[in-house]
């Protein structure tokens, strides 16, 4: 009988039969030749082009994803993370590959970063499937690339950990400390107001965004990393650091090191991302002030996984979740101070008695042993005690009425308190082109005290859904002195926003909605303790003007390539704006009691 004898290609032959090994590392997924031997063969000949010896080849393999890009600021110490997280790999046994996905920033995506997030999905998702990983990195920073990463992900269902790039350092501007992008708009604002002048401005301008990293404020960025953490996703202490910090290389070595593991115990993103997980990130979106887009990010992650987000049990779970952490846009401080008041692990501790604690991180651990592992309290002013908030609730709230019958949101913790209860007159932008031709006219026909609406800025009429919701204050009023009015729309609006405004209409006027059919003149109630949003047109004259609407002409670029697709395809915003058949069957809701 002829003994076991191992050769190049891995496989082992015994009595004349050839018997491949367990599909792991580089005999996982093997291209289709029809001959899986060949197939092997093949794969371990170009492999070793790259220059690796076969002892690398039989360990873990690790990917890491590559999302630098030479247009994104929040990605720029991308490169020495993945070197950190290779670092990592390579001291834990394993044999770390990177590999480039499409990466996106928020102020370089046109139409929208929100427009191309399932693209960077899908293309996350096809490339942790199609290559021989045994584990894989996740390394996301800006606004759309951590719910893009982790939708990919969860559907591919490989051991996976996330690490993000970490928030930038604040800026200074006369004495004042400044961050992206709350104090974007802020300056902005007071520029269109003419308090500030072009020199100032440009002065302003240049001190933004001082380092590499995310928007050091509670914008999405660092509200999904967050998020995330609460998620059970990232390494516990991993979403607060500072971009530029020693410590961020040090998380993203741990991290690397920690992706070995989960190779070994075949820890998979669904025994992590479970409807327990998801009640624990949503109840940090809302303790946080977190950004509005946090809501529909978490629906397309946990949509991955048949689990459905319920916003009307959302909205009850905001009833008894306080914001506690006192950041901009509805606090004062910045996410180093965060960091520094102790991250993530000082939110938690103050939530523990709401929180599911025995749901498994990527730690290996439960998130109640992940708390109790971290660095003992000590006083500090950014994070509150739950009986001191900085807003009673949390900081989203879900309105329902005839003009949203699926529902819209507002961010109630970041909103003028009068506007609380608001009836106004309806000045309407049928459009994004018509927002910008006409809101700074002179001659608008318009008081501080109407209600701005904004239709066709939703996921199919812009398309993509863009963060247009924050309708700047026309100029005429903010010279005025006006600071805020209610604000209506389809769209999205930027976490670092701020002001009455409400987001998400759901059905989108585009596909109809009841959006669609308000005129200038109509007059609007907003009542957000009550959790209404009712526009005061007759039933008949609705359906009178409903019958005479016709649906926006489609544009050139509608009918081909992956404009086609998303149109064809997209979801409305309670449903988290991924594309139809990427999403599972419903099989769970959450919260599931609140």
């Amino acid at each position: 009988m002829t003994r076991g004898l191992r050769i190049q290609t891995g496989i082992r032959y015994r009595a004349g039969v050839p018997k491949l090994r367990p599909k792991t590392g580089m005999r996982k997924g093997l291209t289709a030749y029809g001959d899986e031997e060949f197939s092997l063969f093949l794969r371990k000949a170009f492999i070793k082009a790259m220059g690796y010896s076969d002892d690398a080849l039989e360990r873990p393999i690790v990917g890491v994803t590559n999302t630098f890009s030479g247009f994104n600021a929040c990605h720029r110490t991308v490169p020495e993370l993945i070197e950190a997280v290779k670092r990592g790999v390579m001291l834990a046994g394993g044999l770390p590959v990177e590999f480039p996905t499409i990466t996106l920033h928020e102020s370089f995506a046109y139409p929208t970063s929100m427009y191309l997030r399932n693209l960077m999905a899908m293309d996350a998702e096809e490339m942790i499937r199609a290559q021989p990983l045994d584990a894989v990195v996740l390394i996301g920073g800006c606004d759309k690339t951590v719910p893009a990463l982790l939708m990919g992900a969860a559907s591919a269902n490989v051991p996976a950990i996330l690490m993000v790039t970490g928030p930038m350092i604040t800026g200074d501007h006369k004495g004042e400390r400044l961050g992206a992008c709350t104090d974007c708009r802020r300056y902005w604002g007071r520029f269109r107001a003419g308090d500030v002048d072009e020199q100032e401005i440009n002065a302003v301008n240049a001190q933004l965004c001082p380092s590499a990293g995310t928007c050091m404020v509670m914008g999405t960025a660092s509200t999904m990393a967050l998020c995330s953490e609460a998620l059970g996703m990232m390494l516990p202490g991993g979403a607060c650091i500072p971009a530029v910090m020693a410590e961020r290389m040090r998380n993203a070595e741990a991290t690397g090191a920690r992706a070995v593991a989960l190779a070994k115990e075949r820890l998979t993103p669904d025994r992590i991302m479970t409807p327990a997980a998801f009640e624990n990130a949503l109840r940090m979106l809302l303790a946080i002030g977190g950004s509005t887009n946090g809501i529909v990010h978490l629906a397309a992650v946990a949509g991955r996984l048949g689990i459905a987000v319920d916003l009307a049990a959302f909205d009850r779970m905001g009833r008894n979740t306080p914001v506690l952490v006192d950041l901009k846009p509805t606090g004062q401080h910045y996410m180093e101070d965060l960091y520094k008041a102790g991250g993530a692990a000082t939110i938690l501790r103050e939530l523990k008695p709401l929180l599911n604690l025995d749901a498994l991180t990527v730690s290996g651990r439960t998130l109640a042993e992940d708390i109790a592992a971290a660095p003992a309290p000590f006083p500090q002013k950014v994070v509150r005690p739950v009986k001191s908030p900085i807003f009673k609730e949390g900081g989203i709230a879900f309105l329902r009425g005839n003009l949203a019958p699926e529902g819209a949101i507002i961010k109630q913790s970041a909103m003028d308190p009068k506007l609380m209860r608001h009836e106004g007159r309806a000045v309407v932008f049928e459009s994004l082109e018509d927002l910008a031709n006409r809101v700074d006219d002179p001659k608008l026909d318009v008081a501080a005290g109407d209600v701005l609406v904004l239709k066709n800025a939703g996921p199919k009429g812009a398309p993509g859904m863009p963060e247009a919701g924050y309708i700047p204050i026309p100029k005429k009023l903010a010279q005025k002195g006006v600071k805020d009015m209610v604000r209506i729309s389809d769209a999205r609006m930027s976490g670092t926003a701020f002001g009455s405004i409400v987001l998400h209409v759901t059905p989108e006027s585009a596909a109809g909605g009841p959006l669609a059919l308000v005129r200038s003149g109509d007059r609007i109630r907003l009542d957000v303790p009550a959790r209404k949003l009712e526009l005061l047109v007759g039933k008949a004259e609705l359906e009178a003007r409903r019958k005479k609407w016709k649906k926006p002409a489609p544009r050139a670029e509608d009918r081909r390539g992956y404009r086609k697709l998303f149109l064809e395809s997209v979801t409305q915003a309670d449903r988290g704006c991924d594309f139809d058949f990427l999403a599972e069957a419903p099989k769970v809701r959450v919260p599931r009691k609140v």
